[in-house]
């Protein structure tokens, strides 16, 4: 599970929110595996807080489709649907290719600018540190959306797309080199920078439709973990 680190009191909801934020972290990294029980009773010791804002971040969790919560048995870390990672990266496409769009139109010099940096820090990345690429590539999508002046676009993706979090964290060692990504981040880029929404609606439809080839060898390399 995460490093233990403080957590903000500002007031139960926030408490719930960053628990939430850090088990759903573990789950999309493979640190609680499929079929995992949660302990309610360990984590709030473990995070020095009541039970109440860690039953409610497993609500969360359950509404991201990644605990199964069990009356008289337990919360549990499901496996991933690939139903769902369809579901999501179809919502997701629609959502990011009309942020793009919106990008190579309204995008301003300083906006390009800090994509950039992203694409240049996601090459300095160690090879094997999928974590930090993770974090890098959430970043870059995130600022696509504050490019287009959309913060909220990101925000709906985000809700939506746990089960497909967890096939690219995967994919990073067993489908898809990370240097095809961030060529495909870096197209994307160019093509807001060149104020052309074609090119960048384009660049972003073949980065989203890269799970589309990756997701079988997976399913293939990693079994235990997707349902049967």
């Amino acid at each position: 599970m995460s490093t233990i680190l403080p957590l903000r009191p500002d007031n139960q909801s926030s408490i719930a929110a960053q628990i939430h934020r850090r088990l759903r972290e573990d789950i999309v990294r493979g640190a609680l595996a499929p079929g995992q029980a949660l302990s309610e009773s360990e984590i709030s010791t473990r995070y020095g807080i009541s039970r109440q804002p860690v039953r409610e971040a497993f609500i969360r969790l359950a509404n991201d489709s990644l605990v199964s919560i069990q009356p008289q048995r337990g919360t549990f870390v499901v496996r991933i649907s690939v139903k769902e990672v369809m579901d999501a990266r179809f919502v997701r496409e629609a959502v990011e290719v009309a942020v793009v769009r919106e990008a190579a139109r309204v995008a301003s010099g300083l906006a390009v600018d800090a994509l950039r940096e992203l694409v240049e820090c996601q090459r300095q990345v160690e090879v094997g540190d999928n974590d930090a690429f993770l974090a890098l590539d959430e970043a870059f999508h995130q600022e696509l959306a504050h490019a287009a002046g959309r913060r909220s676009a990101w925000q709906a993706v985000d809700r939506i797309k746990a089960q497909m979090d967890r096939v690219r964290y995967l994919s990073y060692e067993a489908a898809t080199p990370v240097e095809r990504l961030i060529a495909q981040h870096e197209r994307i880029v160019d093509a807001i920078a060149a104020r052309n929404p074609d090119a960048a609606e384009a660049g972003m439809r073949a980065h989203l439709e890269e799970i589309l080839e990756s997701l079988p060898e997976i399913a293939r390399q990693y079994p235990e973990v997707f349902e049967r």
